[in-house]
C-alpha cells in the first residue's frame, strides 16, 4: 500500500518535468540565428554558410523558408538534414529588390506525426564590397558667366552618388578638381563639398578675362574611400566667359570739315574714330559720345552701328556775327558701365587681393573717360536783312484820306564781312491798303481806310513788308504792320428785317424791329425810331429809344399789304429812311394766315419749271416769227428799158420805211401812258416799282428817246412804198438795207402785241431796237423832195446833181474781177484803160 503512492508520486514527478521540459524546448524556438554572406563571394558553390544546432534527436526533418530560398531572390540558399545551410550562388548588394538582409525560417518536425517541434527565424546579412565607383548625374556641366564674376561667388554646383553602402566607406566618396584649363595667372579654380554631401560647388579666385580666356575646361574628380580598393569616376566643367566692359574705348582720329555755314542745319561736319578691344558688335563695344562745352545746344552727335564712329552734326543756326567759331571737348564711353579687376596679390587657399572697380558700384569713373577737344568754325554768309522792330503798330483814324503816311520800316543788313544794300517791297496786302517806298520804308495809305472792312479783324488790318537785299543769293526779311482804325460815325442804322406779319386784332398788336449799325459805340445804338407819313392812329413805335422797339398796330388797321416809312438815328444824330412792309391778315378767320401768305409768295419748284418752260415757248415762237419774217419775197424788179420813161411805183404818200415802231411798255414798269405827249409824266409819276423788275435810268432815257422821235400815227408800209424805196436806192446794198428794216418793223409789231407775256423782255427788246435806231442815223437819210407833180412840166428838167468821188481808178484792180467787169471799165473809162 505503501509503495504504490510512491510509483504514483515518480509517474506524477517524471510526467511534470517532461511537462516543464516540452515547455523549454518550445520557447527556444523563437530564438533568432543570423549569419553573414558578402556579396560577390566567388565560390565555389554550393558551399556551407553554417550549421543550425538542436539537442532533440528525435527531429529527423529541417525545413527552411523565406527570402533567398522561395522568396525573392530565390535560389540562394538551402538546408540539409544535419542542418547545414548552404550558399548556391552569388549575392548582389545592389539587388533590384534592395534587400540588404534575407529574413528566412528554420522549422524541425518530429518523426513521429510530422509536426513542428521547433520554429527558427534566421537572418543572412549581406556584406557589401567595393564594387561601384561614384558617379556623377553629368559627364559634362556647363555654364556662362560675366566677365566681371566676382571671386568666391559660387560658379556651378557637381552632383555625384555610389550605389555602396553609403554607411561604409566603400559608399562615401569626395570631390576634387583634377585640372583645368587654360591656366592663367589671374584666375584660380576650386571646389568646395560638405562632409557627407553628394555634391560640390565650384568656385574660383582672381579676375576673370575675356581677352585672355573665353572659356575655361575642368575636371572634377568622385573618388570613394574603399578599405581594400577606392574607385573612382571624373566630369566634364566648361565654364564660358561674356565679354564685358573691361576696356575703355580711346580716339584713334577724326575727319570731316570742321565748319558749318551760318544758318545751316541738319550738316556733318566731323567724324570720331575710336577703337575698343572689348568684342565687337557688343554692347561692351559700342561707343556712346557726350558733348562738352555745348550751352546752346547747338550740335548733336551720334553712334555709326557699323564703324562705331561718332557722327558730329549742327541741329540749330549759327551766326557768323556772334561768333566765328565753337570749341567743344567730346568724351566716349560704352553702352554698359565699366569695370576694372586687377590681381594685386595671390593668397594661398584664400580670397586674393585685387584692384577692382565693379559695374554700377557708384564710384565716379567719369575722370578715366578719354575725351578730344574739337573747333568748329564758323563761314560768313549773306544775312537777310532784319526789320527793327519786325512788327509795328498803327493807331489812325479810319476815312483818312488816300496817301497819308503811317509809319517807317527800318531795317539793318547783319552781314559783318560785307554790307549789302536792300529796298523796300510791299508783301501781304490783301485789300490794297498801303504803299511803300523802296528807299525809305515810309508806309502810306493806298486809299481811304474802312474800320467795317471785311478784311480786317476788329477793326484791326494786317500787312506785310519785305526787305531785299542785293546780295547772292538774295536774301529777304520781313517786318509786320497791323493798322488799328478808330471808329467813325460812317454808318446809318439799318434794319435787320424789312418785312413783317401781324394779325388783324380788336386790339393793338405788337412786333419787334431791330436795326444795327456797324459802327460802335457812341456812334451806334440805342437808336430813336420815327414813323413818317399818316400813320396817325394807325402805327406807333414804343419805345422811340433803344435797339429793339416795338412797332404797335391799332385796331383801325385794315388787312393787306401796309409800306412804312421809318427813320431812325444812332446817337450822333446820323440817320437812314428805311421801308417796312407789314402784312396784316385775320389770323380768327385763317389761323397762322401770315404764314400762309408768306408761302404762298413763294415760288415752289412746280411753278418755277412752269415759269421756265413759258420762257422757253416764247424765244421759240419768237425765233420763228423771225424766220418767217425774214424770208425775202420773190419780187420782180422792172428794169428801165433805156428810153428815159419813169416805172411806176404807186407810192405817192409821204413818208420812209426807215423808222422804227415803239412796243408799248406795261404800265406796271412806272410808264403810265405811251404817247409822246406824257412820257415824262408817266415816269415821274412812278412810284410802284417791284423789286422783281429793275429798271434803270438809262432804260427810261431811252424809252423817252423813242418817243420823242415817234410820230404821232403809226405809219403803214404798203409794197407800193417798199418798191418805190427800192427805186430811190442808188445800190443794191441800200435795197438790202430796206429789205431788213421792214423785216425788223414786222417783228417789233409782233412784239408789241405780245408784250403782256414778258415786262422785262419787251424793255430789253425796246433797248435793241434803239440801238439800231441809233446806228442807222449815223447814216445820211434820204429826205424825199418835190420837184413837180405829176403830169406838171418843169422848167428845169434838171434834177439834183450826183457827187462822184475823185478817188483815182486804178486798173490793176480789175486783176481780181470778173471779165464782164473789165469789159465795163474798158466802155465807161477808156482813157484809163490806155495806159
Amino acid at each position: 500500500m505503501k509503495t504504490l503512492p510512491v510509483s504514483l508520486l515518480l509517474v506524477l514527478f517524471t510526467w511534470t518535468v517532461c511537462v516543464w521540459a516540452d515547455r523549454g524546448r518550445q520557447k527556444r524556438a523563437w530564438i533568432i540565428e543570423s549569419f553573414t554572406i558578402e556579396e560577390e563571394h566567388p565560390g565555389p558553390f554550393p558551399y556551407i554558410l553554417g550549421k543550425i544546432e538542436l539537442d532533440r534527436s528525435y527531429l529527423v526533418r529541417y525545413e527552411l523558408k523565406g527570402q533567398g530560398v522561395d522568396l525573392e531572390p530565390t535560389g540562394i540558399l538551402d538546408i540539409d538534414r544535419d542542418g547545414k545551410v548552404s550558399v548556391y550562388r552569388k549575392v548582389d548588394f545592389e539587388n533590384k529588390q534592395g534587400i540588404k538582409v534575407l529574413k528566412a525560417t528554420f522549422e524541425a518536425k518530429t518523426k513521429s506525426n510530422n509536426e513542428v517541434d521547433a520554429r527558427l527565424g534566421v537572418h543572412i546579412q549581406i556584406l557589401d564590397i567595393n564594387d561601384h565607383a561614384p558617379k556623377f548625374q553629368q559627364s559634362v556641366y556647363q555654364v556662362t558667366v560675366n566677365e566681371s564674376h566676382a571671386q568666391g561667388k559660387d560658379v556651378l554646383t557637381v552632383v555625384a552618388s555610389d550605389e555602396d553602402d553609403s554607411s561604409t566607406n566603400n559608399g562615401t566618396f569626395d570631390l576634387t578638381i583634377k585640372s583645368f584649363t587654360p591656366k592663367p595667372d589671374n584666375v584660380e579654380f576650386y571646389i568646395q563639398q560638405q562632409k557627407g554631401q553628394e555634391y560640390g560647388t565650384v568656385y574660383f579666385r582672381g579676375c576673370l578675362n575675356y581677352e585672355k580666356a573665353q572659356k575655361y575646361t575642368i575636371l572634377v574628380e568622385a573618388k570613394d574611400k574603399g578599405e581594400k580598393i577606392q574607385l573612382s569616376s571624373t566630369s566634364t566643367v566648361i565654364i564660358n566667359i561674356l565679354d564685358e566692359n573691361n576696356n575703355l574705348p580711346g580716339f584713334s582720329g577724326k575727319t570731316g570739315p570742321g565748319k558749318v555755314k551760318e544758318r545751316e542745319t541738319g550738316v556733318e561736319v566731323l567724324r570720331l574714330q575710336v577703337t575698343d578691344k572689348d568684342t565687337r558688335g557688343s554692347k561692351a563695344w559700342k561707343a556712346k559720345y557726350t558733348i562738352h562745352g555745348d550751352k546752346k545746344e547747338q550740335f548733336k552727335i551720334e553712334t555709326d552701328p557699323n564703324t562705331n564712329e561718332g557722327i558730329l552734326t549742327v541741329v540749330k543756326q549759327m551766326d557768323y556775327e556772334e561768333q566765328a567759331y565753337q570749341n567743344l571737348s567730346i568724351s566716349v564711353q560704352n553702352e554698359i558701365p565699366y569695370f576694372s579687376c586687377k590681381v594685386k596679390k595671390q593668397v594661398p587657399n584664400a580670397m586674393w587681393e585685387l584692384d577692382k572697380i565693379p559695374p554700377n558700384s557708384g564710384m565716379s569713373v567719369e575722370n578715366l573717360y578719354n575725351t578730344i577737344p574739337v573747333t568748329i568754325y564758323v563761314e560768313d554768309v549773306n544775312d537777310p536783312p532784319v526789320f527793327i522792330p519786325s512788327v509795328k503798330h498803327v493807331h489812325i483814324m479810319e476815312n483818312i484820306a488816300a496817301g497819308t503816311s503811317l509809319t517807317t520800316f527800318t531795317a539793318k543788313d547783319m552781314d559783318g564781312s560785307h554790307i549789302n544794300t536792300f529796298k523796300f517791297v510791299k508783301g501781304e496786302d490783301i485789300d490794297g491798303w498801303i504803299t511803300v517806298d523802296a528807299k525809305t520804308g515810309l508806309v502810306s495809305t493806298n486809299k481811304i481806310l474802312d474800320r467795317e472792312s471785311t478784311f480786317g479783324m476788329n477793326g484791326t488790318y494786317r500787312a506785310t513788308l519785305y526787305a531785299v537785299d542785293d546780295g547772292v543769293p538774295p536774301l529777304t526779311g520781313t517786318g509786320t504792320l497791323f493798322i488799328h482804325l478808330n471808329d467813325q460815325n460812317d454808318n446809318v442804322p439799318m434794319l435787320e428785317v424789312t418785312a413783317l406779319n401781324m394779325c388783324l386784332d380788336t386790339e393793338p398788336t405788337v412786333a419787334n424791329i431791330t436795326a444795327v449799325d456797324l459802327d460802335l459805340p457812341p456812334h451806334s445804338s440805342p437808336f430813336h425810331y420815327e414813323l413818317l407819313g399818316d400813320v396817325k392812329d394807325k402805327w406807333r413805335v414804343e419805345p422811340t429809344h433803344g435797339t429793339t422797339v416795338s412797332l404797335v398796330k391799332e385796331q383801325s388797321v385794315y388787312s393787306g399789304h401796309h409800306l412804312l416809312q421809318i427813320k431812325i438815328l444812332d446817337q450822333q444824330g446820323l440817320s437812314s429812311i428805311q421801308n417796312l412792309l407789314v402784312t396784316v391778315c385775320d389770323c380768327s378767320i385763317t389761323p397762322n394766315c401770315h404764314v400762309r401768305m408768306a408761302r404762298m409768295a413763294q415760288m415752289g419748284p412746280a411753278a418755277a419749271w412752269i415759269v421756265v418752260l413759258t420762257v422757253l415757248i416764247f424765244i421759240a415762237m419768237c425765233l420763228m416769227v423771225l424766220l418767217i419774217s425774214c424770208k425775202a419775197d420773190k419780187i420782180m424788179i422792172e428794169m428801165d428799158d433805156g428810153v428815159g420813161r419813169l416805172i411806176k411805183t404807186n407810192t405817192e404818200n409821204p413818208g420812209t420805211d426807215c423808222m422804227n415802231v415803239f412796243i408799248k411798255v406795261p404800265s406796271s414798269i412806272g410808264i403810265q401812258k405811251t404817247d409822246s405827249s406824257n412820257v415824262n409824266t408817266g415816269i415821274n409819276e412812278s412810284t410802284n416799282v417791284n423789286s422783281s423788275q429793275k429798271v434803270t435810268s438809262q432804260t427810261l432815257q431811252n424809252i423817252q428817246v423813242i418817243h420823242n422821235k415817234q410820230v404821232a400815227a403809226q405809219p403803214v408800209f404798203t409794197d407800193q412804198m417798199f418798191k418805190r424805196s427800192i427805186h430811190r436806192s442808188s445800190t443794191r446794198s441800200s435795197y438790202r438795207e430796206n429789205f431788213k428794216q421792214r423785216s425788223s418793223i414786222r417783228s417789233s409789231a409782233f412784239y408789241g402785241n405780245a408784250a403782256y407775256l414778258s415786262n422785262n423782255l419787251a424793255v430789253v427788246i425796246n433797248e435793241k431796237l434803239l440801238g439800231l435806231q441809233t446806228r442807222d442815223e449815223e447814216f445820211v437819210v434820204y429826205e424825199p423832195h418835190c420837184y413837180a407833180d405829176e403830169g406838171q412840166a418843169m422848167d428845169n428838167a434838171e434834177l439834183d446833181a450826183l457827187s462822184v468821188s475823185e478817188n483815182e481808178f486804178h486798173p490793176e484792180m480789175l486783176i481780181n474781177l470778173d471779165n464782164r467787169f473789165s469789159q465795163l471799165a474798158i466802155i465807161s473809162r477808156p482813157d484809163l484803160m490806155q495806159r
